[in-house]
């Protein structure tokens, strides 16, 4: 682990970063993904090598699109509600698991300032320079913040997020919906023995709604996302020696009613032989053989509630936009 000191501009705030995820380890566990997906029927690759510097700005003008509704409407409710999550929550410290640059979090943040009790900040990452640039303007927004920044992957290093508190740990954008019911299920029974009696948690979630809807906002029009989709293999060409043609290789999005979620693959358009001279190996793809690269699941509010106390933690709210699109929890640790 590295412990660095960002800033300090005077003795009111305070900016830290720890390194629990070096850019070694992101190598480490590329060659293993890859290996592993690559090397099994159906082949299937995790979200998570979506976001290099490319494919970062391109989810980021994902959310921009007409089509995709979840970025909107869950600032939506975080407009209309952060004043009652903050009071509901008795927070005086804000977690942010996947905080990216903290946009939307600024609502949050901005609501315990003026409820006056913002304490501190911590955005937990894995993208150590966009860490360092989130952790800098956030420090400058809210003056005397102290600002705990940790880069590390939200399904190995939960333990290392700084206690103190109360907290506020919030886990937007339905990226819970990335994990499939046994790792969600893990995840969230992991972070519950990770909170204190005090703690509370937001979670987003995407809700179920009509499936040519659902479908559209992976399909969208300008191909942004089909951009986005086929970036992971210019990642694989890049990080482990690939020789991807992209061009042979077509950008799909589904919904899956029987799993409840939507999947993108990358069909391959052709019978073709691919090398990673990086990993020594070779893979063959049939005419119409798919690769995975991300399911996100659905949801239902009374199977969120399910989910939540299956791990040990009770909903005590729970918000939505006005056409019911997006969900927004707040949880509990459950007494004994």
């Amino acid at each position: 682990m590295r412990l660095d000191s960002l800033a300090r501009s005077d003795s009111r705030r305070a900016l830290r970063l720890d390194v629990r995820l070096t850019p070694e380890d992101l190598t480490r566990g590329l060659r293993a993904d890859a290996r592993l997906g690559l090397g099994m029927r159906p082949r299937e690759l995790p979200p998570k090598w979506f976001y290099d510097e490319r494919g970062s700005r391109l989810f980021d003008a994902i959310t921009r699109l007409p089509e995709y509704y979840p970025t909107r409407r869950e600032r939506e409710i975080l407009l209309a509600h952060a004043e009652e999550m903050v009071r509901m929550s008795g927070a005086t410290t804000l977690v942010e698991l996947g905080s990216g640059t903290s946009e939307k979090t600024r609502v949050l943040l901005s609501a315990l300032r003026d409820a006056g009790r913002l304490e501190s900040f911590v955005p937990f990452d894995v993208s150590e320079s966009t860490l360092r640039t989130a952790a800098a303007a956030i420090a400058g927004e809210y003056p005397g913040i102290r600002v705990h920044a940790v880069v590390g992957d939200f399904e190995r290093h939960l333990a290392h997020l700084p206690k103190g508190g109360p907290r506020l740990i919030a886990f937007l954008g339905g990226t819970v919906g990335n994990l499939k019911p046994d790792a969600r299920a893990r995840f969230l029974q992991r972070l519950a023995r990770q909170m204190g009696a005090n703690d509370a948690l937001l979670l987003g979630t995407d809700l179920v709604k009509d499936i040519p809807r659902l479908e559209a906002a992976y399909n969208d029009r300008q191909g942004v996302t089909a951009e986005f989709n086929l970036n992971m293999l210019a990642v694989l060409n890049r990080e482990l020696g690939g020789n991807f043609d992209l061009a042979r290789f077509e950008h799909v999005a589904r919904y899956d009613a029987r799993q409840g979620w939507i999947e993108m693959l990358l069909r391959s358009r052709v019978a073709q032989h691919v090398e990673l001279s990086g990993l020594s190996m070779q893979v063959d793809f049939t005419e119409g053989e798919l690769l995975r690269t991300e399911v996100s699941a659905k949801f239902r509010p009374e199977q969120v509630r399910a989910e939540l106390a299956a791990a040990g933690l009770v909903r005590v709210g729970f918000w939505t936009d006005r056409w019911g699109d997006f969900g927004l929890s707040l949880a509990v640790p459950a007494t004994t």
